[in-house]
Order: C-alpha cells, then structure tokens, then sequence
C-alpha cells in the first residue's frame, strides 16, 4: 500500500487509495452523466439478489480477484503458514500459530514490545496475502508481514516484509501499527462493497461497516433494488416503469459500437465514437492513485465529480510517463494510443473474471491483424519467444510489494534512445540488461530507421521543465495547448509551467480554461493561484460554478488567497459554495494529519488564526512526527510575533527528522529575522546541502551571505544555483545585483543577458541591461 500523499502547491491533497466517510456539509451540483441515472432511492440488496438472472456472471466472478479481495480468516481463507511459523526483521522474531481455531501473530506492537494479536480478516489472495489485526478505537491495520503465495518453484511459500530495506520503529507511518497501514482509510473503500468509513474526528475512532465483505456486483453496478423491482416485475399487466430498468448506472455505453477491422492497416477501428466513459468512470475510482472528494459515492456521477486524480508526478511516474509508484494503471491508460481511439477495460479484460479475453497474443488479435503484428518482421524476435510477446514490449512489468509484477497500460512503443537520455526504463533493455540502452537504440534505428527516434516526446518537455531549463516554459504551453495529446499529459503540462515565473503561464491559463477537458481545467485552476490576483479573479472565478467537482475545488483552493474587495457578491457566494466542498473533502479524510494541514491553511488564508492553529494541533495529535505541520504553525507562531514558540516547534522537528532541509531552511529564516545571522546562516547552508535540488534555499543563502558582506560566497552559491535552475529569474536578478555591487560589471552585464533572455519583452528588463552596459563602457 502506498503512503498517498502528496502535496499539491499551497495546500495539500490526500492521495491514494483512500475511505470514504459519510458526507459533510458541502454542494453537489453535478448532473448525472450521459448513460446514468438518479439513484432514487436504492438500496443494497447484496449479490445472491443477482444469481437467479446472471448466473453466468457470478460463475465468472466466484473465486476472482474482486471476490477473494476481503474475507474472515478461516480454515477456507488464510493460505500463510500459522504452523508456529517464525519469520525475524529488524532484529524482531514474529510467530505465526493457531489458537482455539484463532490464527494469531506474536510480533512487536505499537508499545514497541511483543504482543499476541488475532488475525480477523485476509486481504487479497494472490501472488500475496495480508492480514488484518483489530486494534482499539475500530481501526483494522495491515499486518506488513505478508505471505508469498506463489509456488515454492517461484520462490514463494514463505513469510516476507513488505518493506526489507528499512528499520521501521513503532512510532514510525509505515509501521503495520501505523497511519500508512491502517486499512480503515488506505484500502478498505476498494477491497469491500457499500463501504461507510463512519470516521468520528471527536473521538478519533472508526465504526466502519459494509455491505459485503468483498467487491461484489454492487461495488461496480450501484445499489440493486430499483433493478430487482424492475426485473420481478418485468412482463407482468403491473411492469415497474424505470428509466434503464432501474439501473443505478449502464457500464455499457449508449451509442455501442463494434470494432471494424481496416486490413489496409491491419488495425481495427470503433464503428462510432465514443461519446461517454461510464465503465472507465467506475473502473477508475480504484484503479487510479487518487484522492476523495466527497464521502458519498455515486455510481452515477462522473469520477472527477468524486475524486482528484494524480498527474504524472515524478514520484509517480518516470519523465516518460512510465509507472514508477503503484499508479493502479488509470493515469498510464489515459496516454494509450488505445485510449484515445476509444478502448476500455472491457475490450481486453472480462470484467467479472477479470482475467484477460484470451491466451498470450491473442489478447490484441482482435484489434490487430497477427498476419501484420505477430511476425518476425514487426517485434524482431523468434516466434514463441518472449520478445515475441506483445505484452513483453508494450507493457513492460514492474514489480511492487516484492513479489507482485504489474504491467504498465500504457501500451506504448518502446523508445529506447529516450530511455537513454530520460533516465527511464524500456521494454529492450529490461530483456536485454546486459546490453544497455544504447545498443536498444541502436537496434531500433536499423529495425524501424531514424524516424521514430527523431518524434518528439513529452518525456522530453517533463524533463527539461524538471531540470529548469532554459525554454522549457515554451515547451509545456506547447504541450497545454495541443489538443491531439492525452488529457493527463496536458494537464501535467500545465501544473508544471505553474512553477515557472513565465508569460507563457496566463495565456495557456486563458486558454485552458476553457477546454472541455476537465483535467485541464483542474490543472488550469490550480495553476491560476500564481497569476497575480485581479487576473486570477477574472480568470478562475468562473470555475466556481463548473459541472466537475474537482475543477470548483480547484478554483476554490486558488482564489481562497484573494482578497476579498476584488470579488463581486456572485463570485464571494459562489468561492463560499466551491470552499465548503474543499473543507467537506477535508472532513471525509480527517483521521488524516494532511486534511487539518489542508483546513489550517485555508483558514490561515482566511485570517482564522485561531482556528489554524487548532487545525495544526490536531494534525500533530494524529501523527506527532507530521513535519509540515510543524513548520507552518512554526510559522503561524511568526505571524503573531512569537518567534520564540516557533524555534522550540522546529528544533523539535529537527530532532524528529534531523535531516530535512525544509525545516533547516525554516529555522534559518527565523534565526535571521532575530538577527541571529551567524547561527541562520548555519542553518540556510545545511537546507542547501540536504535540498540541493530546491532552488529557493540557495537563493535565501546566497542573500544571508551578502547580507554579512561575504559577496564571493553569495556570489559562488547563487552561480551553482543557477547552473541548477537556469530560469529562475530571482537568482539572475541577484547576480546581477551583487555582481555589480561588488565592482564586477563584466559578470553582471552576462547575468543581465541572460535575464533578458529569459524575458526579452520586459522593459524593465531592458532598462537594467542597458545601464549595466553603459557601466561597462565607461
């Protein structure tokens, strides 16, 4: 299981597989989408209502992945060794025993002593089994001693550690005790039916129910009882009259289409458009890394309407868009070829069984002639070989949880020369390692010629933009604006050029905003919260009132900044509708220390100081080693003239986490502003050795520098910065102006230059160049 959480500018979202809790006050405008209808009224009748008319399908789903998901531990469940088994980590001996039919594991608990814990439930199956313990206050936490249940000829048999490499003490997230193992919020919403996290944040505890203890047929198809209704009364003088005959969603789309073979090309094509995505919809609420919106799930509602998707974030993902993290493949099948030509699960995976429609492949037979695809002649491979396998080049495994390999959905074409240069893997050399990626790329060039490695790529743009590279802002609002690339791409697009300082981030802005896509439009209103505030207002408060939740809480989360006389009363009502949809998403997740972050910075922007405060509090309560919280009520402790209070909260960070720059860059800053510049500077230069990749620490440290006349110093440090961060405009400025201070007038005229290279429409900009230059002459 992942951590899930990232942070998301200013504010933070939780991600992740995550629960759901009953929904708190907020507004749900969103229409039910094309192919839904109103729930009206359904309820929860459990899957053997289902058997007597789709038998064929529950056959199918008995014993699959979606059925064995959750289950009681018993005789029939549980597959680990509980024999008096004995598996040792960190210097820790766990035994694994049968107890009066209980299965029980003797392991160290969160008081750091051994204890005997009974096993309540099995999660997953196969190629590996968890266990869940029953702790107080209703919380279930995932053992993270698991069993490998591949064969003993795989390797498998045996008991093993999810994570082998780290020393994780009780007090730490990833302990099983932890806030990163507990299966109420990380994993219970995608491994059961009908899930209500019921979440109470006074009494920090959990009554979690369900309606199933797995992912049965409601899970994906909604509460069946209008559709029970309708089929017993079906063919009678009394027929129940339903729209979609009681259905709370169709996952077959409206306009159905078949796929036409073209034996021109030897690739099928859909017969008509596809106009609505009910199926990729649901599929997505657990196949993607995600955050939740609301605590009511709604079969029939869009999915951004429920949840805010991650991007292609570089912890996520390689430059490339290649799976780094468990992504759960929705983001990586959002950049196919297939998706875009209107593919979905379906097409490839039955979605009762869940197994793949045929055998090696046969799978992509039916949309590509194997008389084109399965030859030597297109994969340069022996047939019956493993390079000879579509899934082998098209979508390369990587393994996560140790044992469980997953395939990337991308299924794009293999691109070893990018491999090469974007530090990402490729289907070649994972066969062939002990060539290397420039022998691939070599290879491809004489198989399929100098073309295909000559094709632009936006792992390229992500990478350059990543590095700060001169021009990468005129990359991304090329990607932004390209309407023929992926969704997800353009919107990763856009929430890179937010970190630029750029004139290109408010026309792609304008542009984008508008996009019928609402990843984009997401995106787009999150990276408005850089554009100076009148034009944010004119720009993002028309999102406000979009038809996406994700994109009003995004709107809402960028102008929550602004200062209120700019917004007129329509605006004010309706960032109060968008925020009270941020704040109930914020409720849903409240066993998490990132909701109240997110709820303290809201009320920070809104001058609630107070109730700030009391939100970081709460989330130090939650997890007392959660450093963001301690760094900004650090720094709230600034903003009402308390310093004092505020060094003892970083110091004591420091001890929790002695080598995060962030609160070394923190502590720094306020040392200086208590004119403690010797002990700052200490601070300000550990931040850049521990984050060199953070451009702002060397910035600040290069400022102090100077500030204590050591010019060449400042000067060194903001030279190395900018060879990191060539386009940040603040570290050329200071160049420039300690260069010139420091009589350097030949250095300063080349940091000008540069600067203006940057921004040669600025005519300040100008005016600065042209001083310096007279300088020089004279």
């Amino acid at each position: 299981m992942p951590s899930g959480v990232i942070i998301a500018r200013s504010l933070l979202f939780v991600l992740g597989l995550s629960a759901c809790s009953s929904e708190q006050p907020g507004t749900d405008s969103t229409a039910p989408a094309p192919g839904r209808a109103p729930t009206a009224g359904a309820t929860y009748l459990g899957s053997q209502s289902c058997v007597a008319c789709h038998r064929q399908q529950s056959d199918l789903w008995q014993g699959s992945h979606h059925d064995l998901a959750m289950a009681e531990a018993g005789e029939d469940t549980v597959l680990g060794d509980f024999d008096d088994a004995t598996f040792e980590q960190g210097g820790i001996t766990s035994t694994f025993t049968r107890r009066d039919g209980a299965y029980v594991v003797r392991t160290e608990g969160e008081d750091g002593s051994l204890r005997d814990f009974e096993v309540a439930y099995t999660f997953g199956v196969t190629p590996l089994q968890q266990y869940l313990i029953p702790m107080d206050r209703g919380r279930l936490q995932a053992l993270s001693i698991a069993w490998d249940a591949r064969a003993r000829e795989d390797g498998g048999q045996r008991w093993f550690h999810l994570y082998p490499e780290e020393n994780l003490p009780p007090e730490d997230r990833l302990h099983w005790t932890g806030l990163d193992m507990n299966w109420n919020f990380m994993c219970a919403e995608c491994h059961s039916t009908n899930l209500e996290k019921n979440y109470d944040a006074a009494s920090n505890s959990y009554d979690t129910s369900w309606s199933e203890i797995d992912v049965a047929c409601e899970a994906c198809h909604g509460p069946a009882s209008n559709h029970v209704t309708w089929a017993r009364a079906a063919g009678t003088a009394d027929a129940y009259e339903a729209p979609m005959s009681g259905l709370t969603v169709r996952l077959r789309e409206e306009n159905e289409a078949e796929w036409v073979m073209d034996p021109a090309t030897g690739v099928a094509h859909r017969s008509r458009e596809r106009l609505t995505r009910p199926q990729l919809d649901v599929c997505a609420r657990c196949h993607s890394r995600r955050s939740s919106l609301s605590g009511a799930y709604r079969h029939q509602a869009a999915f951004l309407d429920g949840f805010r998707p991650a991007l292609l974030e570089e912890h996520l993902y390689f430059d490339d868009g290649q799976i780094r993290d468990e992504v759960y493949v929705w983001g990586s099948f959002l950049q196919s070829k297939m998706y875009n030509a209107g593919v979905t699960c379906s097409d490839c995976h039955d979605p009762h069984s869940l197994r793949v429609r045929g055998e090696g492949n046969s799978v992509c037979a039916g949309c590509h002639l194997p008389t084109i695809f399965d030859t030597p002649e297109h994969h340069q491979h022996q047939p019956g070989t493993p390079g000879a396998a579509c899934v082998e080049c098209h979508m390369p495994e990587r393994t996560y949880m140790q044992v469980d390999p997953r395939r990337d959905h991308s299924l794009r074409v293999p691109r070893p020369d990018l491999a090469a240069t974007l530090a990402a893997p490729d289907a070649c050399t994972g066969c062939h390692q002990e060539n290397g990626a420039e022998w691939a790329a070599a290879a491809a060039r004489r198989w399929w010629g100098e073309a295909r490695s000559l094709e632009p790529h936006y792992g390229e743009v992500f990478r350059a933009a990543r590095a700060g590279r001169a021009g990468a802002d005129r990359s991304l609002a090329g990607l932004v604006a390209d309407a023929g690339s992926s969704g997800i791409v353009r919107a990763t697009a856009m929430d890179l050029l937010a970190d630029f300082r750029s004139r290109e981030l408010l026309p792609a802005v304008e542009l984008a905003l508008h996009d019928p896509e609402p990843l984009l439009r997401a995106a787009a209103a999150g990276a408005g919260a850089s554009i100076e505030p009148a034009q944010r207002v004119t720009l993002i408060s028309p999102l406000l009132s979009d038809s996406v939740r994700a994109v009003r809480v995004e709107a809402a989360r960028s102008l929550v900044s602004a200062p209120a006389e700019l917004l007129d009363r329509a605006q004010s009502s309706a960032l109060e509708g968008a925020l009270s949809e941020y704040e109930a998403a914020q409720w849903v997740n409240a066993d998490r220390p990132e909701a109240w972050l997110n709820l303290a910075l809201v009320a920070g922007e809104r001058g609630d100081l107070a109730e700030a405060r009391s939100s970081y509090e709460r989330a130090l309560e939650l997890d007392p080693r959660f450093l963001p919280a301690f760094v900004n009520l650090a720094d709230l402790h600034r903003l009402q003239g308390a310093d004092d209070k505020g060094e003892l909260l970083l110091r004591q960070a420091l001890e929790i986490a002695p080598e995060n720059a962030e609160t070394h860059h923190s502590l720094g800053l306020l040392l200086a502003r208590q004119q403690r510049l010797d002990e700052a500077i200490v601070e300000l230069e550990r931040a850049v050795v521990l984050g060199t990749a953070d451009a702002r620490y060397s910035y600040v440290y290069g400022v102090a520098l100077e500030s204590v006349g050591r010019v060449s110093d400042a000067l060194e440090t903001l030279e190395q910065a900018h060879y990191h961060s060539p386009t940040d405009g603040d570290i050329l400025i200071a160049l420039v102006t300690y260069a010139r201070k420091d009589g350097r007038s030949e250095q300063a005229l080349a940091w000008a230059r540069k600067l203006v290279e940057l921004e040669p429409r600025d005519p300040n900009l100008q005016n600065l160049l042209r001083q310096i230059e007279r300088e020089v002459a004279d």
